[in-house]
């Protein structure tokens, strides 16, 4: 499957974003989908995950509630929603797949990956 990934952009501290993930060339709803993230100098870390049967999401505690996962099958999309960003969420956002797999956390159990969407919130 190849995913693209995008909205990403610039925004200030406080306001939101919506990126998005498509997919295609795979049978979309068997992958689970995940959101990472990397930060200037640090490792990819995991943001958000939604099964492949969307009956469980998955958000990193860092998240606190701000953001939201989402996946629309008819679309071959995954979304993830982000309200009240701080500086500290500035970083690629990328969009990962495993078929059929549990929302896991490991950069190393995901099987594709997206190209990465650039977020930079200021202060």
């Amino acid at each position: 499957v190849q995913l693209q990934a995008s909205g990403g952009g610039l925004v200030q501290a406080g306001g939101s974003l919506r990126l998005s993930c498509a997919a295609s060339g795979g049978t979309f709803s068997s992958y689970t989908m995940g959101w990472f993230r990397q930060a200037p100098g640090k490792e990819r870390e995991f943001v958000a995950g939604i099964s492949w049967n969307i009956i469980n999401e998955r958000c990193a505690d860092f998240v606190n509630g701000r953001f939201t996962i989402s996946r629309d099958s008819a679309k071959n999309m995954v979304y993830l929603q982000m309200n009240s960003l701080k500086p500290e969420d500035t970083g690629v956002y990328y969009c990962a797949a495993v078929r059929y797999g549990s929302i896991f956390r490991r950069t190393d159990d995901y099987s594709y990956w997206g190209q990465g969407t650039l977020v930079t919130v200021s202060s």
